[in-house]
């Protein structure tokens, strides 16, 4: 049976250590396609266009939006990102589960457009896990750091809109029970239409 990959939403604080958990996911796993997002910040120390983000224009990207390019997009402490569609579409189409690192506003966006999405919020184990956690990247002003925070105590509001809590605490327990909820999504009936009747149809000539 050629089956449709999984789309999943990964959302979390910034700074909850969402991009590492991806990286490690990729690498033990390779049913899994990280689908990558259109932004038009600016790469940060080690980023490449194409591999962590497509970094574009604001005008690259409001054309985006009126081709109907995108499957979501929101703005996010003065930026715009989006999900590219077609990318998506066919990495499913191959039998590739697509994991989309986006934030709340768009995760439930694309939980309206594709209601069998499994959305999976990241969180430290603490608040001030958190703050220490971005610090320590050292890539931001404490100005920005705060903002942040500020921004994660508004994400926190809608965390119940979400399938699953995961709590990054140890990475190797997070990655491994990240890919189980993501795999017995596979499981569900609703999933599964095409070989349910194809099932009854042969119970039926027996």
């Amino acid at each position: 049976m050629n089956e449709q990959g999984m789309l999943a939403v990964v959302s979390g604080f910034s700074g909850a250590g969402k991009g590492t958990l991806m990286k490690e996911l990729l690498k033990r796993y390779d049913n899994y396609a990280l689908s990558i997002s259109a932004t038009t910040r600016n790469p940060r120390e080690g980023e490449t266009d194409g591999r962590e983000y497509f970094f574009v224009t604001e005008e690259n990207f409001r054309d985006m939006i009126e081709k109907d390019a995108l499957i979501e997009y929101a703005q996010y402490v003065k930026h715009f990102y989006g999900t590219p569609k077609e990318y998506v579409l066919n990495q499913m189409k191959k039998g590739k589960d697509v994991i989309l690192e986006i934030e709340i506003q768009g995760a439930l966006k694309i939980k309206e457009r594709f209601p069998e999405t499994i959305l999976i919020f990241v969180m430290p184990p603490s608040a001030e896990e958190l703050k220490r956690r971005l610090i320590g990247r050292g890539t931001e002003s404490m100005e920005v750091i705060n903002a942040r925070l500020r921004r994660a105590a508004e994400e926190a509001e809608g965390m119940e809109a979400y399938d699953y809590i995961l709590i990054n605490e140890k990475i190797e327990t997070c990655v491994e029970a990240m890919h189980q909820m993501i795999q017995v999504q596979h499981n569900r009936a609703s999933n599964n239409g095409a070989f349910l009747s194809q099932i009854r149809e042969e119970l039926k000539k027996i």
